[in-house]
């Protein structure tokens, strides 16, 4: 669920003040624009846009065609599998879940579960079920939570930084495997590689963060380099753009100050909904009778994961299939079981969730009312604000 777009639990503003005010303008420019793409009709550049997103969705699933097919092929067999490891696995990838929306309730700083879960629900349906559905998702969500009377302006900072920390997460997870590695464990080639192309990413990541979060000039140099080429490319036809720099600058100190306050309880929830997905796929493969090295299909799922994170297609379909059952098969994993086991892994994580959205957005509105889409409003100083949203 890399979607998600929250934020803190009180709308309320006080009396005479505009709405939003006080509230750095990063978070509130990007509140602003998911407003002002609820509100503008389509254009023609709009619809191309979205043409190629189906159109290269579409060549993806062709050219996975045959390995999402022996995926899917398997589902007769989803009968045999042992009832008690494949509820077993229901259990990890809800208890999974049940962290990721517990870090959007502590970045809604709200003890409130329905709002969240519901919300949270509705717009991961819609994110896995449309070619390039993240922005429509999110946008679904933002307006659920608007109307459950949550402040979403300041959701962007948070939400950020937590899926940074996911992605840090899976980039992480090959360390784990290297002492196994080192003992001499038999794995294949192509996981080796993985678990060392995993490791060596993962430092990146961590030094790229460290300089990013405690020093200024990589991004105030790559503001205005981009804020340069933008201009140079647009001149003549688009107001220039100016300080950029500044912008990412406030957006990062956003992401340091979310990370200084809650960062334990957010690394926390991040290893749980991490582990019980990990969790999940293990307990799927117990249940088809295959037994392979745990170290060796957490390499397979860290590598999977990452791929996943490809917005080629909704919710990853296709690739996860074609990627996972081909790295189990490399775990040692018969290819009949890594085809059931990828699917009933599936299942739990992709499908049963998006079932579920369509009857949360119905209980969303029963109590709530119908969500109520939010218009941008400027700030004292005139800056783009999103405004209050009329909670039902």
């Amino acid at each position: 669920m890399n979607y998600d777009v929250t934020a803190r639990g009180d709308s309320r503003h006080p009396p005479g003040g505009a709405a939003g005010a006080g509230k750095p303008a990063s978070v509130a420019a990007k509140a602003a624009a998911i407003d002002a793409a609820q509100a503008h009709p389509l254009t023609w550049r709009t619809v191309l846009k979205r043409a190629l997103v189906v159109a290269l969705g579409g060549a993806t699933i062709y050219i996975l065609l045959p390995k999402l097919i022996a995926v899917l092929g398997a589902w007769p067999r989803l009968s045999t599998l042992n009832p008690v490891w494949f509820t077993v696995a229901l259990g990890c990838e809800l208890a999974s879940f049940t962290c990721n929306f517990a870090l959007q309730r502590l970045a809604l700083h709200t003890r409130a579960w329905f709002p969240v879960v519901t919300a949270g629900l509705a717009g991961n349906a819609v994110t896995d079920s449309l070619p390039g559905g993240d922005a429509a998702g999110a946008a679904v969500q933002f307006s659920m939570l608007a109307t459950a009377g949550f402040d979403t302006d300041t959701a962007v900072g948070g939400l950020t930084a937590f899926s940074l920390l996911g992605i840090g997460g899976l980039l992480a997870l090959p360390i784990f495997v290297l002492p196994a590695i080192l003992a001499g464990m038999p794995a294949s080639p192509g996981l080796v590689h993985t678990a060392l192309l995993g490791i060596a990413g993962f430092a990146v990541f961590a030094v790229f963060g460290v300089i990013i979060l405690r020093t200024d000039w990589p991004l105030t140099a790559a503001g205005r380099a981009a804020q340069r080429l933008r201009n140079w490319l647009t001149r003549g036809r688009r107001p220039p753009v100016t300080g950029l720099d500044k912008r990412l600058l406030a957006e990062r100190d956003t992401i340091r100050g979310v990370l200084g306050r809650k960062w334990w309880q957010a690394v926390l929830l991040t290893a749980g909904r991490l582990g019980c997905d990990f969790g999940c796929l293990l307990a799927a493969l117990r249940a088809t009778g295959a037994s392979p090295h745990p170290s060796l299909v957490l390499l397979a799922y860290s590598a999977a994961g990452i791929l996943a994170l490809l917005p080629l297609t909704p919710g990853g379909l296709g690739i996860v299939e074609a990627s996972l059952s081909g790295l189990l098969v490399l775990a040692g994993v018969r290819a009949s079981y890594a085809f059931l086991a990828t699917l009933a892994y599936r299942v739990a994580s992709y499908w049963l969730p998006l079932l579920a959205g369509p009857p949360a957005y119905l209980l969303f509105r029963h109590r709530y009312g119908r969500p109520v889409s939010r218009r941008a409003t400027p700030d004292v100083n005139g800056q783009p604000q999103a405004g209050d949203a009329a909670a039902a």
